[in-house]
Order: C-alpha cells, then sequence, then structure tokens
C-alpha cells in the first residue's frame, strides 16, 4: 500500500516558467497524485489574488499564500497572520527613508506608489521583449493589477516587497530591521537587488505546521518543492525538501534532493522520484 503523502509546491519558477506557462507533465503529476489520495497544496510568496488563474485550474487541495501569512485547506481558512499597522507604517518610512521601491501585499491584492507601478510595467515590457516566445504564451499582467497605495488598509497587509537599485539592500535592511522582521531576498528580474519583508516567524514552514495539523499528517509525510529563499523553512519543516534544478546552488544545498529545472519537467520528476506518481 503506498503512503499517503502531502505536496507543498512553489510557483514562480516551480510551477510557472513564464507568466502562464504550465508544464503538461507538471498538470499530470499534481492530477494523477490527487486522485492517487495524496495532498498538494501550493505554497507561494503571491497573495491569495495574483494566483494565476492557469495555475488555480490544475486543481489544488489548499494554498498557503503571502509567504505563509494565509493558508487554506479547501474553503476553510487555517492561517491569517498579516503585519500590525504599526509595522506596515514603519517599513514604509523605511523605504521612503532609503529611496527604496516598494509594493505593500495583502491577501486580496498589491498596492504600490504610482513610480513603482510605472517601473514594474516597465520590466514587465522588457522581460517579454527578451523573450518573445515567452511572451506570445504569457499573460501574467501581475503589474498591471497593482493598485495605487492610497487604497490599501494597512490592517491587512501580509508582508511588504521592496526594490532598489542598490545592491546591499538586503543587508542593509537588515542591519536596520534587526530580528523584529524577517528579510530575505527576492526574484524579480531588474537591476540592483529587491527582496520581501514579513513578520518573525510568519512563513511557509510555519503555515506548513498548521496546516498539517488541520488534515492530521506528520511532516514525515510532507514533500516541498521550490526554488527560493523564502522556501527555505519549507524545506526544514517537511520530511523531504525538494530544491528545483533553477534554484540557487546556495538553496540547492539546504534542501534534501535537487530534481530538475521548471523547463525540464522539475515537479513531475521530483513526484516520481518521491513516489506520489
Amino acid at each position: 500500500m503506498t503512503t499517503r503523502r502531502i505536496a507543498f509546491l512553489d510557483v514562480d519558477g516551480t510551477i510557472l516558467l513564464h507568466g502562464s506557462i504550465v508544464a503538461e507533465s507538471t498538470i499530470d503529476a499534481v492530477r494523477t497524485a490527487r486522485q492517487a489520495g495524496h495532498l498538494v497544496f501550493l505554497a507561494t510568496g503571491r497573495s491569495a489574488a495574483d494566483i494565476h488563474p492557469t495555475v488555480r485550474g490544475i486543481g489544488f487541495d489548499g494554498a498557503i499564500t503571502n509567504g505563509g501569512a494565509y493558508a487554506v485547506v479547501g474553503e476553510t481558512t487555517v492561517v491569517a497572520d498579516p503585519m500590525p499597522r504599526v509595522a506596515v507604517d514603519e517599513l514604509t518610512a523605511l523605504f521612503d527613508s532609503h529611496r527604496m521601491h516598494y509594493v505593500l501585499q495583502a491577501d486580496a491584492g498589491l498596492f504600490a506608489p504610482e513610480p513603482v507601478r510605472v517601473r514594474l510595467a516597465e520590466v514587465t515590457r522588457r522581460v517579454r521583449a527578451m523573450n518573445p516566445q515567452a511572451a506570445a504564451a504569457a499573460d501574467d499582467d501581475t503589474a498591471d493589477r497593482i493598485r495605487d497605495i492610497a487604497l490599501a488598509d494597512r490592517d491587512a497587509i501580509a508582508k511588504a516587497v521592496f526594490l532598489s537599485e542598490a545592491h546591499d539592500s538586503v543587508e542593509r535592511l537588515r542591519r536596520d530591521l534587526g530580528d523584529r522582521y524577517h528579510v530575505i531576498p527576492g526574484g524579480i528580474p531588474m537591476p540592483g537587488s529587491n527582496g520581501e519583508i514579513g513578520m518573525p516567524g510568519v512563513t511557509k514552514g510555519a503555515a506548513i505546521r498548521s496546516v498539517l495539523d488541520h488534515v492530521g499528517m506528520h511532516t514525515d509525510a510532507a514533500i516541498g518543492v521550490g526554488d527560493s529563499w523564502n522556501d527555505v523553512e519549507m524545506f526544514e519543516v517537511c520530511g523531504t525538501g525538494v530544491a528545483m534544478g533553477n534554484a540557487p546552488d546556495a538553496l540547492k544545498a539546504l534542501a534534501d534532493d535537487v530534481t530538475t529545472s521548471v523547463s525540464a519537467d522539475g515537479v513531475a520528476n521530483a513526484f516520481r522520484r518521491h513516489g506520489l506518481i
């Protein structure tokens, strides 16, 4: 009898290759695993509102979003942990003092000052121009969906994303904020550096523990697959942490296993290797 497993999949760089491109092997792997009785969850830094319909259409048993600030099992919310308003105000003041662009992320959407919205739209156009084939298949319009910062409910912000032309912004913010916040590098393809900031202890790993408690499964049954620095705690909690082939080498070193890249059936190969399909 096959041991029942529960899988947690990152989205960008794990399920999504470009915009809305998802490998057929990934779709088949997720659906086959669920048909066999395994559970499969999304575990993404994106907000629920920013998960592309192509991804949602695959079919999942639930989702961890906003890097762990929210989690649902089916239609049941098991984690809802937005940032305190005072933290949001402190971070935006700090970004302004450092002249850093930023996006405030709520589960219901994304919010940013107008210059940031313009800048991200330019980045999206440039990335698509560099890869016309991907652009023809992609319709990820995240930049177009970012709303004006004045519309943000500061009591419902899950995390902040920052963008800077300086290459040391992650290190600088870590020095400024100390252990009062969780600061990690990001993967937005633009000059300089970028990353995301949440509250300490609010991670994919912590949310996975809540999901496992809710469904009555042990960490040994869990497999986490990802390619980014917000996947570190997922690797630590899951019995099996799998880095994508396109992940940074330093992140691969923290995983239990490394699969092929997102463009080479990485999810399907990980599921096959670890007994989900």
